[in-house]
């Protein structure tokens, strides 16, 4: 059991506040509070999202996004509610890593990254797009609420997580779909339902890893 008076590491940099000297592994990090422990894959950024291939499902109900499911280490979505916690507490900005099948790699930063509590649709708020070769796929999904294939809350009269077999900040529908189905590369048999990032490998090419990371903005 946890001391009283141990203190709760709310995010990664709390991490690396209290110890400098720590390399980079899995740590307990408690976003919402004591009881909210939760194991991340800490190389100063925190990861929130992470496709590497393809060993989870990601075609899962919004039960599953909000609390979060797979390996920190690995494949992984840490939970709407635990990324709220913690971008309600200090300003973040989001760092986009992706590679193709051929070793090539890409990234997108946003100089500011937040989302809304439930009560809100877990609602994105991103800006201040830094291109690092991969294109700005993501400011199209600026301020659209959280979607699931039971939680229907895109700007489509349809639903865009069934459409596009994945879960995201859905508009109508996607520039992006980190979440989508994971497969080899260029492949057009269901049309944008791969890892895409539209920006830079267009809607039928699943990439062959993703990641979102989030840190504290010095």
């Amino acid at each position: 059991m946890m001391s009283q008076s141990a203190v709760l590491l709310l995010d990664c940099s709390d991490v690396y506040n209290q110890d400098s000297s720590r390399a980079s592994g899995v740590y307990t990090i408690y976003p919402i509070g004591a009881t909210s422990a939760v194991l991340v894959n800490w190389k100063l950024l925190p990861v929130f999202q992470r496709r590497t291939d393809g060993s989870v499902n990601f075609y899962r109900p919004w039960s599953q996004y909000k609390m979060g499911f797979g390996n920190p280490a690995r494949e992984y979505w840490l939970g709407l509610e635990r990324l709220f916690h913690l971008t309600l507490r200090k300003r973040y900005e989001l760092l986009v890593d992706m590679e193709d099948f051929s070793g090539n790699k890409a990234f997108a930063r946003y100089s500011s990254f937040s989302i809304n509590p439930e009560s809100y649709g877990y609602r994105l708020h991103v800006s201040g797009f830094i291109n690092g070769g991969a294109g700005d796929a993501l400011s199209y999904h600026n301020r659209q609420k959280f979607s699931t294939f039971d939680k229907d809350q895109d700007s489509w009269p349809e639903n865009c997580a069934k459409l596009y077999l994945g879960a995201f900040w859905y508009n109508n529908c996607h520039h992006a779909n980190p979440n989508g189905v994971y497969r080899w590369g260029a492949d057009g048999t269901i049309f944008a339902a791969g890892v895409e990032w539209y920006h830079w490998k267009g809607y039928n090419y699943s990439l062959k890893t993703i990641s979102m990371k989030i840190r504290p903005v010095q």
